[in-house]
C-alpha cells in the first residue's frame, strides 16, 4: 500500500468520523429546538397505532436515529410508559424516520448549489459565529444545527473524494457483482456494515457515497439496502439485554419487523431483477438509493400495520414467560422504571423522572395520611405502613438523586437544567416529608404504649390541622404533575392556615396545661405532632415554588 492509498484511507476514515459527529451535533440542536415539543410526544402516545407511527418518525427525523429511537423505546416498555402494543407503531414510524438522513447525503446529487463543498463552510461559519456570539438560547440552538450540518456534508465529501481515485478499480466491480448476483450475500454484508458500525444511517450513508462515485449496481444497493435495516435491529437487541421480558419483546417485533420486510422485498426484486438482468447490473446513484430506502420502510410499515397484534403475539411466543418468575420488589420496579435507555433523549428523561417524582410524592402523602389515621386512632397497623414506606421512599430519593444528576450531565438547554436542579430540591423536600411523617408514627406509637387519650377539644383541634397539612401536601404533589397555577394557590392558602393554626393550637394547648386540663408529658406528643406538621407544610410550600420558577 502506497503513502497515497495510506492518505486516503485515512481521508476516508476521518470523513466517515465527520460525518457521524455532524450527525450527532445536528440531532442535539433538533432535540434543543424541539424542547417542550419532544416532552409532550410522550403525552400523545396512546392505543392509536397511526399516532404512534407518526411520533416514531418525527421522532428519529429530529434524534437522527432509528437505533436511538427504537432503544428508548425499549427504555420505555421496560419502564412500564409504553405498552407493546404502543411501542409497535412507534417503532413502524421510526424505521419511516431514519430515510430523511440518507435523503440529506442524496442532496449533493441535486444540483451544483446543493453540493457539500459549495454551502457547508458557510454554515458552519455562520453557525460558529451564533455559537460564540448569540446571547439567546434559541439563536445557539440554530447555530448547534448549521455546524452540525455543515459538518456532515464536510465528512461526506471527504469520503467521496476518497474514493473517487478507486472508482474505475476493478475490485468494486467484483464486488459488486457477487453482492448483487447473490440476495443472500448482498443482505449479509448490509447487516454486518450495521451492526459493526451501529447506525443504519451511516451504513447507508457510505453506500450511497460510493453510489455517487458510480461503482455501485442496482442490484446490490436494494440487497444491501435491506441488509442494513436488519442490521439497525442489533443496537435494540443489545439494549435489551437485561431488561424485563416485554422490552426483550419490543426489541424482537422490530427486527421481525424488519426481517419480514427484507424477505419479502428480497424475493420480489430477486424476480424483477431476474427478467430485466441490464438494469439489475446498471449503476444506481444516491438519491435512487434513498427512493428505494424510503419506499421500502413505508411499503413495509402499509403492509405489517394491520398484522400489528400479530406480531406482539409472534414476540410473546418467541420470548417466552419462565414458569415460575418471581415476582418484582417495589425497589426493582423503580429502578426499571429509571431506565438508562431513556437518557438517549434529554426531554423524554426529564419527563420520565417527573413522574417518578410524583410517584414519591404520593408516598409521602400517603404517610402523612396513614400519620393522622395512627395518631387520632391509636393504630399500630398505619404506624408500621409508614415505617414500611419511608424505606421506599428513602431508596426512590438515592435513586431519583442518582438519575436526576445523570440526566444533568447530559446536553441541556438553560431551561431544563433548571427543571433538573428543581426536581433534586423537590426529591430533598419529598424526602423530608417523609421524615417527619416518620416522626409523627414515633410519636403515634408512644401514644399508643402509653395508652395516651387526648381530650375531645384537642383531638378536634388536631384533626383541623391535620386537614390543612394534608392539603397542603396533596396541592404540592397535584402543582408536580399538573403544573398548574390553582394547585400551587392551594398550597400556599392551606401553608398559612397550617401555620396560623399551629400557632393558635399552641397557645391553646398551654393554656390547658396551665389549667392542669391534661397532662404534660401528653402535651409534650401534642406539641410534637404539630411542629412536624407545620414542617410538612413547608416543605409542601416549598415544591409548589419549584413549580411555580418552571411556570
Amino acid at each position: 500500500m502506497s503513502l497515497s492509498d495510506v492518505k486516503l484511507l485515512f481521508q476516508f476514515v476521518g470523513g466517515l468520523g465527520m460525518f457521524l459527529y455532524g450527525m450527532n451535533i445536528m440531532a442535539d440542536g433538533l432535540q434543543k429546538a424541539a424542547g417542550g415539543r419532544m416532552k409532550r410526544m410522550l403525552g400523545y402516545i396512546t392505543n392509536n397505532r397511526l399516532l404512534g407511527v407518526l411520533l416514531g418518525a418525527l421522532i428519529t427525523a429530529i434524534i437522527q436515529s432509528s437505533s436511538a429511537t427504537t432503544v428508548m423505546v425499549v427504555g420505555f416498555v421496560n419502564a412500564g410508559i409504553l405498552s407493546l402494543s404502543q411501542a409497535v407503531g412507534v417503532i413502524m414510524g421510526a424505521n419511516i424516520g431514519t430515510t430523511v438522513t440518507a435523503w440529506l447525503v442524496s442532496m449533493s446529487e441535486w444540483g451544483e448549489v446543493m453540493k457539500p463543498e459549495f454551502f457547508a463552510p458557510v454554515l458552519i461559519g455562520i453557525g460558529a459565529f451564533m455559537l460564540l456570539f448569540a446571547k439567546k438560547e434559541r439563536q445557539k440552538e440554530i447555530g448547534s444545527i448549521l455546524v452540525g450540518f455543515g459538518v456532515l456534508f464536510i465528512g461526506l465529501s471527504f469520503m467521496s473524494g476518497s474514493i473517487e481515485p478507486y472508482k474505475d478499480a476493478p475490485v468494486f466491480a467484483q464486488i459488486f457483482t457477487v453482492l448483487g448476483s447473490n440476495p443472500i450475500f448482498g443482505i449479509l454484508a448490509g447487516v454486518v456494515v450495521t451492526g459493526i458500525i451501529q447506525s443504519s444511517s451511516a451504513s447507508v450513508g457510505i453506500l450511497q457515497t460510493l453510489a455517487m462515485n458510480g461503482v455501485v449496481t442496482w442490484n446490490s444497493a436494494v440487497y444491501i439496502t435491506l441488509g442494513q435495516n436488519i442490521g439497525t435491529c442489533v443496537t435494540a437487541l443489545l439494549a435489551s439485554a437485561g431488561a424485563h421480558k416485554t422490552a426483550k419483546r419490543a426489541a424482537v417485533i422490530h427486527l421481525m419487523f424488519n426481517v419480514m420486510g427484507a424477505v419479502l422485498f428480497g424475493i420480489v426484486m430477486f424476480i424483477v431483477f431476474s427478467l430485466n438482468g441490464n438494469w439489475a447490473a446498471s449503476t444506481i446513484n444516491s438519491t435512487q438509493i434513498s427512493v428505494f430506502h424510503t419506499i421500502f420502510n413505508v411499503t413495509n410499515t402499509l403492509i405489517l400495520f394491520p398484522f400489528a397484534g400479530k406480531l406482539v403475539s409472534l414476540s410473546g411466543k418467541i420470548v417466552r414467560e419462565k414458569v415460575q418468575e418471581p415476582e418484582e420488589t417495589l425497589e426493582q420496579k423503580i429502578m426499571s422504571h429509571l431506565d438508562t435507555r431513556i437518557l438517549e433523549n434529554p426531554s423524554f428523561a426529564i419527563e420520565t423522572a417527573k413522574r417518578e417524582v410524583v410517584r414519591m410524592g404520593e408516598l409521602s402523602l400517603d404517610n402523612v395520611k396513614l400519620g393522622e389515621n395512627a395518631v387520632l386512632t391509636n393504630n399500630q397497623e398505619s404506624v408500621d405502613r409508614i415505617f414500611a414506606q419511608e424505606k421506599t421512599i428513602n431508596f426512590m430519593e438515592k435513586a431519583l438523586t442518582e438519575y436526576l444528576v445523570k440526566i444533568s450531565n447530559l446536553s441541556l438547554m438553560e431551561e431544563q437544567s433548571e427543571q433538573v436542579k428543581n426536581l433534586l430540591y423537590t426529591v430533598n423536600d419529598l424526602e423530608r416529608i417523609g421524615d417527619h411523617a416518620e416522626n409523627i408514627a414515633e410519636l403515634a406509637e408512644s401514644k399508643i404504649q402509653g395508652d395516651i387519650q387526648f381530650s375531645p377539644m384537642g383531638q378536634k383541634d388536631l384533626e383541623t390541622i391535620f386537614s390543612y397539612a394534608v392539603g397542603s401536601v396533596e396541592n404540592a404533589v397535584s402543582a408536580r404533575r399538573n403544573e398548574d397555577a390553582e394547585s400551587i394557590r392551594q398550597v400556599i392558602k392551606f401553608e398559612d392556615l397550617v401555620d396560623s393554626t399551629e400557632e393558635d393550637l399552641r397557645d391553646k394547648h398551654i393554656a390547658r396545661l396551665a389549667n392542669n386540663e391534661c397532662r404534660a408529658s401528653h402535651g409534650v406528643i401534642f406539641l410534637d405532632i404539630m411542629g412536624n406538621l407545620e414542617r410538612v407544610s413547608d416543605h409542601a410550600y416549598n415544591i409548589a415554588g419549584y413549580v411555580k420558577d418552571e411556570m
